[in-house]
């Protein structure tokens, strides 16, 4: 699969109401282009997509809103939506914040958010210059999975490198 035709089956399956298959995900992912720590600075609303991995829906009763991106080694991985509305970190859930870093996954080199309380990697490709798609990864899942897959848009307002402290809701 092409990158156009990955980005194209990306937008169908974020439209799936219900399941969506893994391999499909994989397949979308192995056609997109990687992405550097760099080009994804800023603050970003983040979404799943229900494969069935035990992760589906947890995030949503956590309040999660998305990550802020604003250097990389200051990452948010657990922006919440607390009971008044207010976004913060939730530090607690996330057993700490994290970093971004080039790792190598699934033979290729791309910006990967490392957590630090947590054995746990979010791999990031682009979809396109304000959408990403996330594979979470971490110790103990074989090679071939369970992934929890996700994605992130960018907050308007907060384009590539914007350095403030949260995203605005």
């Amino acid at each position: 699969m092409d990158p156009l035709q990955a980005r194209t089956r990306f937008k169908e399956l974020r439209e799936t109401k219900g399941p969506v298959g893994a391999a499909e995900l994989d397949a979308v992912w192995a056609g997109l282009d990687t992405v550097r720590p760099e080009e994804i600075l800023g603050a970003w609303r983040g979404g799943e997509f229900d494969t069935g991995h035990p992760l589906n829906g947890e995030l949503a009763k956590a309040g999660w809103y998305g990550k802020t991106f604003t250097a990389v080694h200051d990452a948010k991985p657990l922006i919440c939506r607390g009971p008044e509305g207010e976004l913060y970190s939730d530090r607690e859930l996330g057993k700490g914040e994290a970093s971004l870093w080039t790792v190598e996954f699934r033979g290729e080199s791309t910006a990967t958010m490392v957590y630090d309380g947590r054995p746990v990697l979010d791999h990031f490709k682009r979809v396109d210059d304000s959408t990403l798609m996330g594979v979470m990864n971490g110790k103990g899942i074989p090679a071939d999975g369970p992934f929890y897959y996700f994605f992130l848009e960018r907050v308007p307002g907060s384009p590539d490198g914007d350095r403030h402290s949260g995203p605005d809701a």
